[in-house]
């Protein structure tokens, strides 16, 4: 899909933008001011050339850059904004529903060929792609040196020091939630009513689940699968061993805890929707569910696959305290036909003004240090979700992230096998102990 609108991408929308923005000098792009985001895209475009030139990016879910996401209204729409800057470029744009899918393309293209000039990759596969690293662009340079917080820049980092990607987001995470659905059940509907309910361990979510559950009958959370993820990235190791890269998860006593733990409270109180299947995405605007965990790239996947349902709510709160789910960078392809426009390509979107606009754009919480005091951050709040600061609840969230697991080479496909055997519990394929022998013998398969 090659576009060929030209909108005016740094003008507000007017009516219906995502995110009213609370901020100095961002009540209009038409007059940029000093250290606007306006500004510094003005001074990309003066470094372009003039010969001709097609790239391609793929991404994944949401990542806010374009507003063919999903058919989102976008307040920017980045990849127009940079074809404007720099007339001599034009970019197809491609996007995955999920990161699964990405991840499949990218493993099987990436030898013969194929990849898109600029690639996104997800943290729970970047262990992966980094052990063929000699196949991607050393992206290093004095222009993107110290530009993210470290985690992420060593995230791409690989044996010689090459930085094979550009970070683009990370995901500390809050609670979503449905206010109406919370009124019907008795609960509170105030967001700091509701963090406050929520605040304490996951026996204190799942507590919380009971009571709605018995009020409504119906699903307190989304999927088994989603909070899953929120309850794994709490461990410091859960899959791999750090220093051998051995796969340990089946001698490790918290992850079957975890697993008897919600497949347990699964039972009454999720919706038992396969995530990102056709029902999760239907129960976002039918009230299959009231709750799901969030990181900031969800609220644009809820926004732009509900948009007319005026209820949902963001608390700032996460059960056992904090915890981080996403994160992923910008690749470039070493095999590709134009790795020096793609790399200028992939340093202008992943630039800390570009990263503010994506944030109001679809949430996406930057990864870029000198993003984070950025008005447009700061200040931001979220029309859709009953004008949450999403600016300041994410940035205590951030503060309260605790460290994620290790994540080495055979992460994705240990959390994939745990995965699979959660649906086929939530499906009603196999019981839970059942399931777990499946996941056991799909893991020792591994490596």
């Amino acid at each position: 899909m090659s576009f060929t609108r030209r909108k005016k991408t740094l003008a507000l929308t007017a009516g219906a933008a995502i995110f009213a923005l609370t901020l100095a000098g961002c009540a209009s792009g038409d007059e940029p001011e000093e250290g606007s985001t306006t500004e510094n895209t003005a001074e990309a475009g003066e470094e372009t050339s003039s010969d001709p030139v097609s790239l391609t990016i793929a991404t994944f879910n949401t990542p806010g850059l374009s507003d063919s996401e999903t058919d989102a209204d976008y307040q920017y729409d980045l990849i127009e904004e940079y074809m404007e800057l720099n007339p001599h470029v034009d970019i197809t744009y491609n996007r995955a529903a999920e990161s699964g899918d990405a991840r499949e393309n990218f493993f099987t293209k990436l030898g013969p060929g194929g990849l898109a000039d600029v690639e996104m990759v997800e943290v729970d596969w970047m262990p992966e792609v980094m052990q063929y690293s000699d196949l991607l662009t050393d992206l290093s340079s004095d222009a993107v040196e110290g530009r993210w917080v470290d985690y992420v820049e060593a995230g791409a980092t690989d044996a010689d020091g090459r930085l094979i990607g550009y970070g683009t987001d990370t995901g500390p995470q809050g609670v979503c939630y449905r206010a109406d659905l919370f009124e019907e059940a008795g609960l509170p509907t105030d967001p700091a009513e509701v963090a406050e309910l929520l605040d304490g361990d996951w026996d204190n979510f799942f507590a919380v689940g009971d009571d709605y559950v018995d009020a409504t009958g119906s699903a307190f959370y989304d999927s088994a699968a989603g909070v899953w993820q929120g309850m794994i990235n709490q461990l410091g190791t859960a899959y791999e061993d750090a220093d051998s890269g051995e796969i340990v998860v089946l001698d490790n006593p918290e992850v079957k805890a975890l697993y008897d733990q919600v497949t347990a409270a699964s039972e009454t109180q999720s919706s038992h929707f396969g995530q990102w299947g056709e029902d999760w995405f239907a129960g976002l605007s039918n009230g299959a569910y009231a709750t799901m965990l969030c990181p900031p790239w969800m609220l644009g996947v809820i926004e732009g696959n509900a948009p007319d349902t005026t209820d949902w709510n963001l608390a700032n709160v996460y059960p056992n305290g904090g915890g981080n789910w996403g994160g992923s960078w910008l690749t470039v392809p070493a095999s590709g036909a134009n790795i020096e426009e793609a790399t200028k390509l992939a340093e202008w979107l992943t630039a800390p003004e570009q990263q503010a606009k994506a944030f109001a754009n679809a949430g996406t919480y930057p990864s870029q240090v000198a993003a984070y005091d950025d008005p447009a951050v700061t200040g931001a709040v979220n029309a859709y979700f009953n004008e949450a600061p999403i600016g300041e609840i994410f940035a205590e969230r951030a503060e309260a992230v605790v460290p994620s697991p290790f994540k080495g080479e055979f992460y994705f496909q240990v959390n994939d096998a745990i995965n699979n055997a959660l649906t086929r519990v939530e499906e009603g394929t196999d019981d839970p102990a059942a399931s777990w022998e499946k996941a056991v013998a799909d893991i020792e398969a591994i490596g």
